[in-house]
């Protein structure tokens, strides 16, 4: 591969035709204030320029800063250039239609890098082509952009973006006409297009000012947040109760977007408005409160939260992520906060709105066309519920734009999806939007828990209340992590010839694996034919193990992040409550799959503490 450099007559500067870097950046761009290319930093500049960005689970995502493969204006030009190609190929009435453009809080100091540059010139390489573009005015939470797809019949949309990754990241999260993130094969497509329109077409595309005086851009602020919230309240069941709340609410945004959208969406319910954590509320890309801007981390992050709440005697936390579409809550008891796990809120939600679709609905033939999804690693609990209740349950491949095509697909049969989840938080109750969303997602978790303290139960009793009724569902979810990916192609690559070639492990911790499913590689040993029914993903890793003793086990790359993720489950029958023992068989399960399977200290693995 050559690379083609440039240097300006001045020997402080280091250019490319999209970047001029001055070396008094700093260590981020060479050692000692020097271009990385006169430091040395070959592997850095290999890294950078010699490698592009493709579609993961959420689409693009990458550290800010300088490269082909890192988040940058250029970068974002030439994605948009080749999604431009795409629609305008894909869509005869792109042209009318246009596309719905939303950004987050994020902004990079050392390249000058923010999301809402990036989202002004993913909008003007649009209206360089003439092409509408619907670009919200401020930051907005990440449902936000999907929503507005379907309701202005935008062809898609794109939002900027990382979510909970760390402050270095942004990413370029692609929405499909229906509202679902892009999916095969038009993420493949898109990154084709992408490939063949890297040189940037005009000044135009460069030029964010463009966004200000173009009369093809509109601003969907207004009619969108109305419509939203308007459209929210098909999710309030209990609305008298709301507005006599005796609970206290505490609120974290992370210093993301979500601070005002969720005091909005609890006045819509009738409920007096959170209180927000002071040192979070408002939007900082520099994340100063927080150690990693992840509210599934749990209590380690979720700090300055429960101290306000203890201060001001509230009984629940709610913290959306920095784009708003992920949710963690804990509840205050005698015997100090219980943080939830995702899977356990997904219990709750998941009782909660079919209990209010059975007092609201009187015919019992109706069921049939009730569903529930969730993605094939997370808990299993909903598949409890619809083999009682009679109602239909769903698996997808893990991340939500799998859910969002489904969500899609069964509406236009008319099937109705009264929640689905992920077990990394991500919750959708209804499906007003096909996408996780942190917003609605609060006000129903309030409502629940007022509705359950009228009663005087709290959301933790009324969850072992849940398992008593359909069974204990106790699961462990964590990661370990590895930066050195031919690290993780030997590994998986060993399980696959566990004892010999094409054996997978036959047992773990001293159980019997009864059943494996490799959609890496399409092999199901549960099916008749051997072949997966969850579509075959061989971009990424993932094996599930079914257990005899009843733990489900899937070990699987993330499609953001260096990390290999393991998920446990043990799914106890009814009745069966003895749930020390069900804790202490899944330790031994999940110890084994780490040790036996991964050997983190052999491949030195990082083993995730918080």
């Amino acid at each position: 591969i050559t690379v083609t450099f440039s240097f300006s007559t001045s020997p402080n500067c280091f250019q490319t035709s999209a970047h001029k870097w001055d070396p008094g950046e700093g260590d981020r761009w060479g050692s000692n204030g020097f271009p990385l290319l006169l430091a040395g930093r070959l592997d850095d500049l290999r890294s950078r320029l010699c490698s592009r960005m493709s579609f993961g689970t959420a689409g693009l995502r990458a550290p800010m800063g300088a490269g082909f493969n890192r988040i940058n204006d250029l970068t974002i030009i030439q994605s948009t250039q080749g999604l431009f190609s795409y629609l305008s190929r894909y869509f005869p009435d792109f042209s009318s239609r246009g596309l719905v453009v939303g950004f987050d809080t994020r902004g990079h100091e050392e390249s000058g890098c923010s999301s809402q540059r990036l989202a002004k010139l993913t909008a003007a390489v649009m209206l360089s082509r003439d092409v509408p573009v619907h670009l919200f005015s401020t930051f907005v939470p990440t449902p936000y952009v999907p929503y507005a797809v379907k309701k202005l019949g935008a062809t898609a949309g794109v939002m900027i973006t990382a979510s909970h990754n760390p402050k270095e990241d942004n990413g370029y999260k692609v929405y499909w006409c229906n509202g679902a993130q892009i999916a095969s094969p038009h993420d493949k497509e898109i990154l084709r297009s992408i490939e063949e329109q890297l040189e940037p077409w005009s000044a135009s595309c460069w030029e964010e000012e463009l966004v200000e005086k173009c009369s093809l851009r509109t601003d969907p602020l207004t009619q969108i947040n109305s419509c939203y919230m308007d459209e929210l309240t098909s999710l309030c069941f209990h609305r008298d109760l709301n507005s006599s709340c005796s609970l206290k609410f505490v609120h974290s945004s992370f210093h993301g977007v979500g601070h005002v959208f969720v005091q909005q969406a609890f006045q819509t319910f009738g409920f007096t408005p959170p209180i927000p954590v002071p040192e979070q509320k408002d939007p900082d890309p520099n994340f100063p409160s927080v150690r990693c801007p992840n509210p599934e981390e749990g209590e380690s992050v979720l700090e300055l939260s429960l101290l306000l709440a203890e201060r001001e005697n509230a009984q629940i936390v709610l913290a959306t992520d920095p784009d708003a579409d992920r949710l963690a809550v804990a509840e205050r008891s005698d015997s100090g906060w219980k943080v939830f796990t995702g899977n356990e809120l997904a219990a709750l939600l998941g009782w909660w709105m079919f209990f209010n679709w059975k007092e609201n609905n009187s015919n019992p033939g109706d069921i049939q066309g009730v569903y529930m999804l969730a993605t094939t690693v997370s808990s299993k609990i909903l598949k409890a519920f619809a083999r009682a209740e009679g109602f239909h349950f769903e698996e997808t491949l893990p991340g939500f734009k799998w859910i969002g095509n489904r969500i899609h697909e069964l509406s236009k049969t008319g099937n109705k999806v009264i929640f689905s989840f992920e077990e990394s938080i991500g919750f959708l109750c209804g499906s007003m939007v096909p996408e996780k969303d942190g917003v609605s997602s609060a006000v129903v978790v309030a409502e629940m828990a007022s509705y359950l303290h009228n009663k005087n139960l709290s959301l933790n009793q009324q969850l072992h209340n849940i398992y008593q009724t359909y069974g204990y569902h106790i699961s462990k979810t964590s990661y370990i992590v590895c930066n050195h990916p031919p690290t993780i192609q030997r590994i998986f690559s060993r399980i696959r010839n566990f004892d010999s070639e094409g054996s997978y492990p036959k047992t773990c911790g001293g159980a019997q694996i009864i059943h494996v499913r490799d959609v890496t590689t399409g092999y199901d040993s549960s099916q008749p034919d051997l072949r997966s029914v969850l579509p075959v993903s061989r971009s990424s890793q993932m094996i599930t193990f079914t257990l005899q003793n009843g733990v489900v086990a899937t070990l699987r790359t993330s499609g953001t992040e260096p990390k290999i993720k393991y998920y446990t489950e043990f799914c106890a029958a009814p009745g069966k409550s003895d749930v020390t023992t069900l804790e202490e068989e899944l330790k031994k399960v999940t110890t084994a799959l780490l040790d036996e399977f991964l050997e983190p200290e052999k491949n030195n693995l990082i083993r995730r503490f918080v």
